[in-house]
C-alpha cells in the first residue's frame, strides 16, 4: 500500500496512541454506568469528573462549567438554540458571522424559522470579523452573540476578546466555537469574555464522538438533548466514559511543550506556502497573514477545479481537502470563500492543507512537486485557461 501522506488535519487527527492506552480500560475493564450507586460504577463516576476539572483547568473554567457532549456539532447546537431560546424573553436578536461553521449557520437557520431574527456581519477579505461591524448591528433585542475563534477553512484568528468585550458590556450573550482552535490556541475564557464555548477531541488527536460545552456559571441555556439527569440534569445520554477519558488525555498532550510543537508546524507550513506561492503561478493564499493557526494552508488555483485537484492528489497518496471536510460532497461553492469575496473561479479551485507534528518537510516538498505537475496538466486541458493565454498575446 502507497504511503499516505496526511495533510487534512482540520478535517479531523490521528488518535495519540498514549490517547488509545488511557481509553482501553474503559472498554472492558472499568466499564460501569457512572450513573449508577455501587462501588463498581464509581471508578467510572471519578474518571469522569476527573477528565471534566483536567479539561476546564486548560481553558481557565471551573469544573462544573464543563458539560460533555457527542462533538462540535452538538455544542454548538446547544450553545445558539439553548442560549436563544433561554433569553427570549428578552429579545429574539441574534447575530453571528457569515463564516461560521455549518453547525452555527444552520442553527442560526433554524431559529429564524422559528421567528428569531439573525444579523449575519461580514468580513474583510482575510475572513476576518470586524468588532465594529458587531457592535453596529447590536440592538436592545439582541440576546446571543457567535464568532468562531478561528475559522476551519481559511485558518484565519478572530477578534475575539474585543467582540467579547462588546458582548459584556451590552449585557449579550456570547459564544465562540473553539472547535478549530482548541489545542492550537491558548485559550483563557475570563480573559476571552467568553460565556460558553464549543470543543470536539478528534480535532487535537483526541477520539471521535466526543466533546465539551463551557457554559459560564450562571448561564443556563435551554437543555437540547432530554431524557435522564445526566451532565447535572442539563444534558441526558449515559456518558461517553472511554470517549471523555480520551478527549482528557488528549487536551494535556496537545498544549505539553505546546511553544515548540505550534513553532515547528507553522516553520513547515510556512516553508510549503512559500514554495507553492513562488512555484505555481495564478496561485492565491486565504486567510490572514498574521492571524492565522499554525498549521493552515488554504490556496486557491486559478482556472482548475479542487474535485480534480483532490482526486489526482488523492492517487498519489496525499490527502487535502476542498475546503471543510463537512462539506466536501457538496457542489456549492464554500459559503466562507464567498464571503471573503472570492470570485467562483477562485473559490471553486480551492484546496486546503493542514499540517500536524507528525508532518516532514520531505512530505512537503513530495506535495508540492506532485501538486505542480498535476495543475499543469488540469491547465493544459483547462478552456479558461487557454483562453487566459490567448487572451494575453
Amino acid at each position: 500500500m502507497r504511503k499516505v501522506i496526511y495533510l487534512d488535519n482540520a478535517a479531523t487527527t490521528r488518535t495519540d496512541p498514549a490517547v488509545v492506552k488511557e481509553m482501553t480500560p474503559y472498554f472492558s475493564e472499568c466499564y460501569g454506568n457512572p450513573s449508577s450507586l455501587y462501588d463498581f460504577a464509581k471508578l467510572a463516576k471519578d474518571s469522569v469528573e476527573g477528565a471534566r476539572k483536567s479539561v476546564a483547568q486548560l481553558i481557565g473554567a471551573g469544573q462544573t462549567e464543563i458539560y460533555f457532549t457527542s462533538g462540535g456539532s452538538e455544542a454548538d447546537n446547544w450553545a445558539i438554540k439553548g442560549g436563544a431560546l433561554a433569553f427570549a424573553d428578552k429579545g429574539r436578536h441574534i447575530i453571528t458571522s457569515a463564516v461560521e461553521h455549518h453547525a452555527v449557520i444552520h442553527a442560526c437557520e433554524f431559529l429564524e424559522s422559528r421567528g428569531f431574527e439573525v444579523t449575519y456581519v461580514g468580513t474583510d477579505e482575510f475572513g476576518r470579523v470586524r468588532p465594529d461591524d458587531v457592535r453596529n448591528a447590536i440592538r436592545d433585542d439582541t440576546t446571543l452573540i457567535s464568532v468562531m475563534m478561528a475559522n476551519n477553512e481559511v485558518g484565519t484568528i478572530e477578534p475575539v476578546k474585543e467582540i467579547g468585550k462588546l458582548a459584556r458590556d451590552r449585557g449579550v450573550l456570547f459564544h465562540t466555537d473553539a472547535v478549530q482552535s482548541f489545542g492550537h490556541q491558548r485559550i483563557n475564557v475570563d480573559e476571552m469574555n467568553v460565556d460558553m464555548l464549543s470543543v470536539s477531541a478528534h480535532k487535537f488527536n483526541g477520539p471521535k464522538g466526543v466533546g465539551f460545552l463551557y457554559i459560564r456559571d450562571g448561564i443556563l441555556p435551554k437543555q437540547l438533548i432530554h431524557g435522564g439527569a445526566q451532565e447535572r440534569g442539563y444534558r441526558a445520554g449515559t456518558e461517553n466514559v472511554p470517549g471523555i477519558v480520551g478527549m482528557a488525555k488528549a487536551a494535556k498532550i496537545a498544549y505539553e511543550n505546546y511553544e515548540e510543537k505550534q513553532s515547528s508546524i507553522a516553520k513547515l507550513r510556512d516553508y510549503f506556502v512559500g514554495r507553492v506561492l513562488s512555484e505555481i503561478p495564478y496561485t492565491r493564499l486565504n486567510g490572514h497573514p498574521v492571524y492565522r493557526l499554525s498549521n493552515n494552508a488554504s490556496f486557491s488555483f486559478q482556472f482548475v477545479d479542487s474535485g480534480q485537484i483532490l482526486i489526482m492528489l488523492g492517487m498519489k497518496g496525499i490527502c487535502a481537502s476542498g475546503g471543510s471536510a463537512c462539506n466536501s460532497s457538496s457542489a456549492a461553492a464554500s459559503h466562507v470563500l464567498l464571503a471573503m469575496g472570492l470570485p467562483d473561479e477562485l473559490a471553486f479551485g480551492t484546496v486546503r492543507f493542514t499540517f500536524g507534528d507528525e508532518n516532514t518537510r520531505e512530505e512537503a516538498d513530495y506535495v508540492v512537486d506532485e501538486l505542480k505537475d498535476i495543475i499543469k496538466k488540469l491547465r493544459d486541458i483547462s478552456p479558461a485557461y487557454q483562453e487566459y493565454k490567448e487572451a494575453l498575446k
